[in-house]
């Protein structure tokens, strides 16, 4: 509990269209199945190789059997809805997506629970936030009932791939990008929507380790008016050369500041920031745009609010931040995001500071609570926990 007794307040992310969106009731999964018709991969891993696959898990690099799939054709919709071999895909060199970078993602995970359920956190959430992508990159917007049938599907026919190791899961990816042959400054015609799947171990392998963060001051992830908002790859594209220069730096992450001052912490390459003070207040930058509206950092802040903490969104300078940790009033600092989930920030370095963060109370807590409603080893107060299979 907080050190201070101070009244939580209400969180303005929690009232955006997103979140108002992401409220909506899901209907039950069996209603959803079947969306996408199941094509089986003959050439399916055996027992043994998934066995294996599954006994050393790092994030991101192996994945499963199926893949789910649907194409959108601009007079038509969208059709050919089937989960289908994983496998490699036949593209124009001319397809549209490779030159001008229209394209968006999501993230999201299922959990095996105790009792061999599969359940996913939130996905209407994700499925919401495609749609936010979407429009902001020119692309169609899937329904979302589809994007859910998707995933309920995929994991249905691979459900023997959710690894159930303590922070074990299926990570999901779907992904949408114009795959019409062109060349041209337009919008494509034909748009090809996949969701794979990746069983995985934790995204940083020191678990709730401390990582280290260079703060960037030459670089910026989005501008004012751009797609940072967006889950769209470009931002993330833009976050490698910096992420370069931390690693060079020997820190694990990099931080960004704003595009405008050039002094407003804003959001780490693919995780947003939050910062503990003394009294128990937790402080995170408010959405300007610039920002992607995170899953994770919607829950956490609707979590620390049924805890009674005090939360902000607010505007925090790297100069205040730098001189609250100097003084002791910053006493923790946090990333949060689907993949990592939460981890806290020993470190922050940049051109001409250097330091250190001890506390990660707050951190342990959260992210305890949180995975326990992910995992079902905790009550899900807000029902956000969804039965896949």
């Amino acid at each position: 509990m907080p050190e201070t007794a101070a009244a939580a307040t209400t969180s303005s992310s929690l009232e955006t269209p997103l979140a108002h969106a992401a409220a909506v009731a899901v209907p039950d999964a069996n209603d959803l199945a079947g969306r996408f018709l199941l094509a089986p991969n003959p050439e399916a891993a055996s027992e043994a190789e998934r066995v294996q696959a599954l006994t050393d898990l790092h994030f991101g690099s192996v994945f499963t059997d199926h893949m789910a799939h649907a194409r959108w054709t601009r007079g038509v919709g969208w059709t050919d809805h089937e989960i289908t071999a994983y496998g490699d895909l036949t593209l124009s060199p001319a397809a549209a997506v490779l030159h001008y970078g229209q394209e968006i993602f999501e993230g999201i995970k299922a959990y095996r629970h105790a009792d061999g359920s599969i359940w996913t956190f939130r996905p209407r959430y994700n499925a919401a936030r495609l749609n936010i992508s979407a429009r902001r990159m020119a692309l169609p917007e899937l329904p979302e009932e589809d994007f859910i049938a998707s995933l309920v599907d995929l994991v249905r026919a691979d459900g023997h791939w959710v690894p159930s190791g303590e922070g074990e899961s299926l990570y999901l990816r779907p992904f949408v990008f114009a795959s019409a042959a062109f060349l041209g400054v337009r919008a494509a015609d034909v748009v090809d929507y996949y969701v794979i799947a990746s069983p995985s171990g934790a995204y940083f392998t020191g678990g709730l380790k401390p990582i280290s963060i260079w703060v960037s001051q030459n670089f910026h992830r989005a501008g004012r008016g751009g797609t940072g908002f967006a889950k769209t790859g470009g931002n993330y594209a833009s976050s490698l050369l910096p992420q370069q220069e931390a690693a060079a730096k020997g820190c694990d992450q990099v931080c960004f500041l704003d595009d405008v001052t050039e002094r407003n912490l804003e959001e780490l390459g693919g995780m947003n920031i939050m910062v503990v003070d003394h009294d128990g207040t937790v402080r995170t930058p408010h959405l300007t745009g610039t920002i992607l509206e995170g899953s994770t950092r919607s829950a956490i802040i609707r979590l620390l609010i049924d805890s009674g903490r005090h939360v902000v969104e607010d505007t925090i300078s790297l100069e205040g931040l730098l001189s609250d940790i100097e003084s002791g009033r910053v006493r923790e600092v946090f990333a949060c995001g689907t993949a990592a989930v939460v981890v806290p920030l020993g470190r922050l370095k940049g051109e001409g500071f250097d330091v250190t963060i001890e506390g990660s109370a707050v951190t342990s807590e959260i992210h305890d609570r949180l995975t326990g409603i992910q995992y079902g080893t905790y009550e899900d107060p807000h029902n956000w926990m969804y039965r896949l299979a």
